[in-house]
């Protein structure tokens, strides 16, 4: 991935091919530690930027997962249904959540870049 945007609340989002992919960060997943569940939207569902898509589930926690801008869900990742562990595995690549559409892709400009990201996230 080339292009990749954070959150601070530890979501990303990047370009893949002709469209997007988002799911949550290496921090984020070893934060809540073996992960058993993950909720995934209907293709074709609309999320405002910060809004609430899902929940994830771990051996220690549920924790939510928000939208990093405006966006229209177009699948979840299937692996995920059966592996789970993908997330904790491998958080930026097989362990994708979604594949969205960007509504309005100057938003990006509100996210952190991954530099960025990185050192923001060892003051959390």
């Amino acid at each position: 991935m080339s292009e990749i945007w954070f959150t601070k609340t530890h979501e990303w989002i990047a370009k893949s091919g002709a469209g997007w992919k988002m799911g949550i960060t290496d921090y984020a997943q070893s934060q809540l530690g073996d992960i058993t569940f993950v909720e995934v939207p209907d293709a074709g569902t609309h999320y405002s930027a910060g809004e609430t898509i899902g929940s994830i589930e771990s051996v220690k926690a549920v924790s939510e997962y928000y939208a990093p801008v405006d966006i229209d869900v177009i699948s979840g990742n299937e692996a995920l249904e059966d592996s789970p562990e993908l997330v904790n595995e491998d958080p930026l690549g097989r362990g994708y959540l979604l594949e969205v559409k960007v509504l309005d892709p100057s938003q990006l400009s509100s996210l952190m870049d991954e530099a960025t990201y990185n050192e923001w996230e060892k003051g959390e």
